[in-house]
C-alpha cells in the first residue's frame, strides 16, 4: 500500500492513462479524485468531479470543494488533449485550444493545489509530458510546444517549492495504447487500423506500444515516499524511443 491513506487529485482521470493511475493509486491505498469532463467506464473507489481545467474559475472552485473535506497531498496533471499537424497545417484556433487545456490545463490546477500544500507542509505532483517535447516528432508542432512547456513548468515548480516540501516531476511517455489511439486509426485510416498500429507499434524499439498500466507503476511509484529523494526530473516511459532509435 505505497499511497496509503493519500489524498489525490487525477485531472483526465476518466479514461485512458489517467484512469489507470486513478485505479493504481486506489489500489494502494489513496483516496482519489478525479476530475474531467466525462468518465469512461469504471473508476471504483474514486470520486468523479466534473471539471474544465482550462476554466480557472471551475479549477478552483473544485480544489477548494475537495480541499475543505480533507488536504491534497498528490496533484497529478493528466488531462491533455491532441492535435495532428505541422506549422502550416497549425491554425491559430488549434493552437489556441491546445494551449488552454495542455498548458493553462496544468498552471490553473499547480496554481490551486500548490498554494495550498505550502501552507499544509508539502505535497507531490507529477505531470504528465511526453517524448515529443524532447524530440522533433512529424506533424506534432502544437502538441510539442505544448508538452515542453509541462516540462519546463516541472522544473520551475521543482526549482521553487523545493524548501516548501513539495516534489514536482513528470513523465514523457512514448506512444500508449489507449482509446484515443484506437479512435485516432479508425477515423484516419478506416479498413488499415490493423496495419497502422502494428507500424505505429514499431516506431518503439522495444517493438510495441505501452500500456496504460505501465505509466500508471512509475506514477505510483514517483508519487509514493519510495521516491521522497526524487524531484525535478523528467521520467520517459518509451520503449527505447529516445535514445535506442539511431
Amino acid at each position: 500500500m505505497k499511497l496509503k491513506d493519500k489524498v489525490a487529485i487525477v485531472t483526465g482521470g476518466g479514461s485512458g492513462i489517467g484512469q489507470a493511475i486513478a485505479a493504481s493509486f486506489v489500489e494502494n491505498g489513496a483516496h482519489v479524485h478525479i476530475l474531467d469532463l466525462s468518465v469512461s467506464g469504471e473508476s471504483p473507489g474514486s470520486d468523479f468531479h466534473s471539471c474544465d481545467v482550462s476554466d480557472q474559475v471551475e479549477v478552483e472552485k473544485v480544489i477548494d470543494e475537495i480541499w475543505t473535506r480533507h488536504a491534497v497531498d498528490i496533484l497529478v496533471n493528466n488531462a491533455g488533449i491532441a492535435h495532428i499537424g505541422n506549422l502550416l497545417e497549425t491554425a491559430e484556433k488549434d493552437l489556441d485550444r491546445l494551449y488552454r487545456v495542455n498548458i493553462k490545463g496544468v498552471y490553473n490546477c499547480l496554481q490551486s493545489c500548490v498554494k495550498r500544500m505550502c501552507e499544509n507542509g508539502g505535497g507531490v505532483i507529477l505531470n504528465m509530458a511526453s517524448v515529443a517535447a524532447s524530440v522533433g516528432i512529424p506533424d506534432r508542432f502544437a502538441y510539442s510546444m505544448t508538452k515542453g512547456a509541462v516540462v519546463t513548468m516541472t522544473y520551475s515548480v521543482a526549482r521553487d517549492f523545493v524548501d516548501k516540501n513539495i516534489r514536482c516531476n513528470c513523465i514523457s511517455p512514448a506512444r500508449i495504447h489507449t482509446p484515443f489511439v484506437d479512435g485516432y486509426l479508425a477515423s484516419n485510416y478506416p479498413g488499415q487500423e490493423k496495419e497502422m498500429f502494428e507500424k505505429l507499434s514499431q516506431t518503439q524499439p522495444i517493438g510495441r506500444m505501452g500500456e496504460p498500466q505501465e505509466v500508471a507503476n512509475l506514477a505510483t511509484f514517483l508519487c509514493s515516499d519510495e521516491a521522497a529523494f526524487i524531484t525535478g526530473s523528467d521520467y520517459p516511459i518509451d520503449g527505447g524511443f529516445l535514445k535506442l532509435n539511431v
